[in-house]
């Protein structure tokens, strides 16, 4: 039981940071590129940012959970423990990444923010590690 509540904490924890390296990129590419920073055109980082929103939209259109919050629910189920009954931080954090809105509500979000990201794509193209990168500032 001990181990099943532990397993869950990890993939909360794992949850917590690819919504933060989501939200990170949604802002630091912009802004990046506005100030001439190097690392938001890195080709295997901004794919991996694209690769995590599209499936998390698609996952969303499909009308399915995201397969880190199946994860952690089946966890804590498991451990036979009640959402009530978790830590404070734990209960913090499900706020966070949990909102209490209708499904459709995330599709348009997920759609939005993928959309963002394809545009993103766009103004601020990556490059692979073989490309130079020359030296820019206000590519926005």
């Amino acid at each position: 039981m001990i181990l099943l509540l532990i397993l869950a904490d990890l993939v909360l924890a794992v949850h917590l940071a690819v919504i933060a390296f989501n939200v990170f990129g949604l802002i630091v590419i912009p802004t990046g590129a506005w100030r001439g920073w190097r690392f938001v055109r890195v080709f295997w980082w901004r794919a991996l940012h694209v690769g995590i929103l599209a499936v998390v939209a698609v996952q969303a259109v499909a009308g399915r959970a995201c397969f880190l919050t199946d994860w952690h629910a089946a966890l804590v189920r498991a451990a036979g423990r009640s959402e009530s009954s978790a830590p404070l931080i734990e209960r913090l954090v499900e706020r966070l990444i949990f909102w209490p809105v209708a499904p459709w509500v995330f599709v348009v979000l997920y759609l939005a923010v993928c959309a963002y990201v394809l545009v993103l794509w766009r103004l601020v193209p990556p490059r692979r590690a073989t490309q130079t990168i020359p030296p820019q500032k206000n590519m926005l």
